[in-house]
This record gives C-alpha cells, structure tokens and sequence, in this order.
C-alpha cells in the first residue's frame, strides 16, 4: 500500500545531506538556463541558475561591492530580483518598472555596494519563470560580530512544483478558480460533523463562498520543496547533541504559505526578513510567501526530529530530517485537519457564524456596511464614535444595522466604506468590518495546544533608525474576485494603472493594507524596509513583506527614502500576474519643499 500514500508519507531514501552550491566573492557569474530536476525520482523541467534549483547560494559580506554576471541563456527575456537588498533602483530587476530586462542569449551586470546583513534570497520578475525553478538564498555576514551566536546553520529554501507549466496553471485558474481545491466539504463530512452544519452550509453559498478556498494552488498539484528535494528524497541537516543550530529559514514558494514546526524541538526566533529580532521562543510559524525567519535549535538528544512545512490549507507538506548522522528518520506527523474560513475571514470582524442569517446576500449594496472598530490603525480619531469608525458622510456609526429585527444587516458591496475603490466586476466583496490581524497566528492555527509566532511578538533587537510618526496615511485596498480569478490593488489591476504612487524623499507615511477577500495576501515593497504597526514603539520589527489576512488590515510606517521607481505587489505569483500589483515612485524634494 506504500505507493498509494501521500508523498510525505512514502518511505524516504538515505537522506541527501549535501548543502546547497555556494558561490561568493566581489565577481560572481550566474547562468540562467533550463534544465530538468529529479524530485522524489522523477523528473521534471525546471530553470535553474549554474544548473542548479534551487539557484546557488550567493554569500555576501556587509560592506563589500558585489558585482554579479547574469547570463541568459533562455529563449526568453529573464531577470534577477534581489529580494529585500537595499540598492539603487535600477539595480532592482523588475523588466517595466526599473530596467529593460535580460535579453535572450545576454548579459547583464549588476553591481551595487552591500549595505547589510542576514537572510535573504533572489529571484526571477519575468512571466511566471520563478514557478520553474528560477530562485535561490543569499546569506549576508555582518561587517562586525554577529549578535546570533550559533555553532552550525543550515540555510533551508522552501518551495512548490509542479508538473503542470506555470502557463497552465493560470489558465485552469482563470476558467475556474477552484479547481484544484480538492478539500470541499462533503455529505460524508456533514454526516460525521466534520464539516459545517448544513445552514452554514447554504448561507455561504448564498454568498457564492467556499469555506474550503483557502489556497489556490495546493497539494492536488504540487510537491513541497525543501531544498529541491520532495518528502521522499529526505533532505536531511546534520547536527551534534547539544549544538546551537541556526536554521536560515527562505519562502521561495510560487503560491504556499507555510506552517513551520519540529515536533520535540523548540525554535527560537532571532531574525526575521533579515533583521535581528529579540530572541523569541515557539513552537510553530506561518511563513507567508517571500518571507525569511532565522531560528536557532539546540536538539541535546542522539536522535533525529522531522522538520514539517505544512501547506497552510494542509492539503500536503514539504518535509526534512535533522539528525545527528545521516540515513536516519522520524516519525512524520499526520496532517492537522484543514481550516475552514469563517466571518472573520470575510471581514465580518468577531461575529459568530450564526451571525449570517443577517446578513443582506443580495449583492445590492443598498444595506451600508457594519462599521470597522474604531481601534483599526486606518480610523482617523475624529471619525471614531461610539466604538466604531465610520468614514466620512456615511450616516453615523450605527449605519447598516437593522435595529427593527433584532440583528445586523451588512452589505458586501458597500463601496461607501472604500470610496477610492473602482466599482468594477474585479472586485466581489468589500470588508464590512476588517480588523487588524497582525496579533493572530494565521488560519487554522489558533488552537493548536502551543505557542505558535505572530507579527506581534516580533521586537526589533535594536531602535529603529527613522521614529518619527508618519505625516499622513494612505489606505490600499486588496481587491479581487475569486470566481473570476481577478486580483488588483483598489479595483484596478496592474495593466491598467497609469501613474505610480507617489511619495516624496524622505517623508514619513502609514501603509494601511484593507484586505477585502477571503484569501490571504503577502505584501512586499521593494527597495525599503518599513515598521509594523504593532505597539512596539521604537523597537517595532521591520519587515519587507508582511501576511495580511483575510478580512483584516495591516499598518506599517515607512520612510521613503530610496529615490527611484520600485515595485509594491502581491507575491503570490499568480496574483500578481493577474494583476495585483502596483509601482511607487520616490521622487526628490523640490525647491522650498
């Protein structure tokens, strides 16, 4: 019966130990080409960087000027995105946004000084190339003495493949966006209680919702990488008892959200996005796509533990050993019980499920909206009453509830309450009720029995170099609509904006991210770092990508101070081919300004 078991759960080989390829210096060349890759035994297409997928690691020093040859050797433009490294714009890699992109059969150098340190990694900006293979780690060592004390490290890349071409995938999406959830609820689930009682059941599908469409691509399609090596090839990290092992954590994923934990083993996390953290004790975390964490795991016993990386919908898993000697295995956790989305996922807020027999289904938008709570970063104070924030104009606090009938009437298409949001098919739902998430675990891992990591545990290790408060707000809506597969910032998809978002050098803003879909959205901004807006005052971690979740908001505070044209997307890939992505442009102060 051992073929018929999940890949994570099929017997594994020896274990491959071998570290991933490095490369370093002041002149590194890198070639861009297809290839195939074996994962599990099998082989598939891949484009990989020196003929390897993952890309090698690249190893900087701070302080140094990297210069890096990339060759192309497709039959299609590419390009190299440095993902999280402060640079000159034009030396981003984004074709369209700061340079022209790498020709077919040539070169492009990139050369720009190293101005940190920590976890990062690089990757394709052309079509949808990085689903291929087109991604690999970067390591920068600290000028000075590192303040992470460790005796080994080990850097782990997660990923997800496919056999199906990226191209394919996106055209099964587009003409129907569920068609790899293979996790719907069932009559079978209903009977056992597994899955939500039959009202629920109707009243979502008045909505046109699935509870189940919590990862658009999941594990009917791909395999979960680590390191290139699927759950069967068992990549394996050596250790001695007792040693502090320092865990470079990458999300190199197209589409996956992960959920990271070592059962028996404790993480503490001392890094996150490559900035140091206050030292932080876990059990688990949920790694959106293109975030890093840096662990430290000091396993004292002679044995081996399983390293999961569960899909975050849990329709599979990506898996590795660390062990004191090769060959050898752990018991491999089943998988947990998928998470079924609820009204808080909807922004609906805190509302109970029993809460929908009120609701307005109609789509009309005539209802007005439940009104956000009035201690959402993006309320202004002078539109905070009784509890609640309610935008301007828009009727008092109490708008849009039915007082008559004892409960709440809420309308999903009150675009009242997002007022710079296109009315457009593209956008299906409006929040009526998003709330601020970033102190949350993520779907499904509310009441896993330990402690899992949220936004709100992370402390900078030291001040933050810019703490003035923010001299005004901007509120971004994450819009989409899922049963056409259509994803935009404010209603407006990529293709069809004209100009940047503009902000001026050096001036302080609040990023207020407003997510009105049931699906979660990493959201990363080129060329910067900002802050979370987490309570943590001066010491508020800091952070390139952040997870929104669904039906909530997320705050940061940045400082605008990379002159130039950058990126600011969605990265989740087919998102943002779709359209879900944007381009800030810092322009310099004028006369007088």
């Amino acid at each position: 019966m051992a073929a018929w078991f999940p890949a994570w759960a099929q017997p594994v080989s020896s274990g491959i130990t071998a570290p991933l390829p490095t490369v370093s210096g002041n002149d590194i060349t890198l070639r861009i080409a297809r290839q195939t890759m074996r994962i599990d035994g099998k082989l598939s297409r891949a484009i990989g960087i020196n003929g390897t997928v993952p890309a090698p690691l690249i190893r900087l020093k701070e302080g140094q000027t990297a210069k890096l040859t990339v060759i192309n050797d497709l039959d299609e433009d590419s390009s190299i995105h440095w993902h999280g490294l402060i640079l000159p714009f034009q030396m981003d890699g984004v074709p369209g946004v700061s340079f022209p992109g790498i020709k077919p059969k040539s070169t492009f150098v990139y050369e720009f000084p190293v101005v940190q340190s920590g976890t990062y990694w690089y990757h394709s900006h052309s079509g949808l190339q990085e689903q291929l293979g087109h991604y690999g780690p970067i390591v920068i060592d600290p000028a000075g003495a590192d303040p992470i004390g460790y005796d080994r490290e080990h850097v782990v890349v997660l990923s997800d493949h496919s056999q199906l071409s990226p191209e394919a995938i996106f055209r099964k999406l587009k003409v129907n966006p569920g068609h790899f959830n293979m996790q719907r609820q069932t009559l079978a689930g209903l009977l056992a209680g597994k899955d939500q009682p039959l009202k629920e059941r109707i009243d979502w599908g008045k909505m046109r919702m699935d509870p189940t469409d919590v990862a658009d691509v999941n594990g009917s399609t791909y395999t979960f990488l680590v390191n290139g090596h699927g759950p069967r090839d068992n990549w394996t990290a050596l250790f001695s008892p007792g040693e502090r092992v320092r865990l470079r954590i990458v999300n190199a994923s197209a589409m996956t959200i992960f959920n990271v934990r070592i059962p028996g083993l404790r993480m503490t996390v001392v890094q996150a996005d490559g900035l140091n953290v206050v030292p932080t004790e876990i059990d688990e975390f949920q790694i959106a796509v293109a975030e890093t964490y840096d662990v430290i795991v000091t396993p004292a016993e002679d044995r081996a533990y399983t390293f999961v990386a569960e899909a975050n919908d849990r329709s599979g898993m990506g898996r590795a050993t660390l062990a004191p000697r090769a060959g050898m295995v752990a018991e491999v956790p089943p998988l947990r019980e998928r998470p079924l989305a609820t009204m808080k996922d909807m922004g609906m807020g805190d509302m109970s499920d029993g809460a929908m027999a009120g609701m307005d289904h109609s789509g009309s938008g005539d209802m007005g909206a439940m009104p956000m709570p009035a201690t959402d970063p993006s309320c202004p104070p002078e539109h905070a009453k009784m509890g609640h924030c309610t935008p301007a104009g828009e009727g008092g606090a109490m708008a849009g509830m039915d007082h008559g009938s004892g409960g709440m009437q809420h309308s999903m298409r009150d675009f009242s309450v997002a007022p710079q949001v296109k009315r457009d098919p593209s956008v299906q739902t409006i929040s009526p009720m998003p709330m601020d998430r970033m102190g949350e675990p993520g779907q499904g891992l509310e009441n896993v029995g330990h402690k899992v990591l949220t936004y709100h545990d992370l402390v900078a290790l030291e001040r933050n170099p810019d703490v003035r408060a923010a001299s005004r707000s901007l509120d971004i809506h994450l819009t989409g609509n899922m049963e056409r597969f259509m994803w935009s910032f404010d209603g407006i998809k990529m293709s069809d904006y004209h100009e940047p978002i503009p902000f001026i050098e050096g001036e302080r803003v609040r990023i207020n991210l407003i997510n009105d879909s049931m699906m979660s959205h990493p959201i990363h901004l080129h060329g910067h770092f900002f802050e979370l807006v987490t309570g943590k005052g001066d010491r508020s971690p800091r952070k390139h990508t952040v997870l929104v979740q669904p039906g909530g908001t997320a705050s940061f505070d940045f400082t605008a101070d990379a002159l130039g044209d950058w990126a600011f997307h969605c990265h989740l890939l087919y998102h943002m081919h779709a359209g879900m992505m944007r381009v800030v442009s810092v322009r310099p102060k004028g006369d007088g300004e």
